[in-house]
């Protein structure tokens, strides 16, 4: 079931999953359209994915306040 993000309103829009594999290389995409990685494995995928929202929210702060 999908529901709605922070601060979305309307129809709920179509998600498709974050991280994929290629040639057993990990990588995790990104609203910006640029595709992360490669990474080892899925868990090193989700790590950096976790160090990429916490950069681009410190970040945001820092243009926005």
């Amino acid at each position: 079931m999908h529901s709605h993000r922070r601060g979305e309103q309307g129809a709920v829009p179509f998600r498709s999953g974050r991280f994929f594999n290629i040639d057993s290389n990990w990588y995790f995409s990104c609203r910006e359209g640029r595709d992360q990685g490669p990474f080892d494995s899925r868990d090193d995928a989700e790590a950096a994915l976790t160090l990429y929202i916490r950069d681009i929210n410190t970040l945001d702060q820092r243009l926005y306040n």
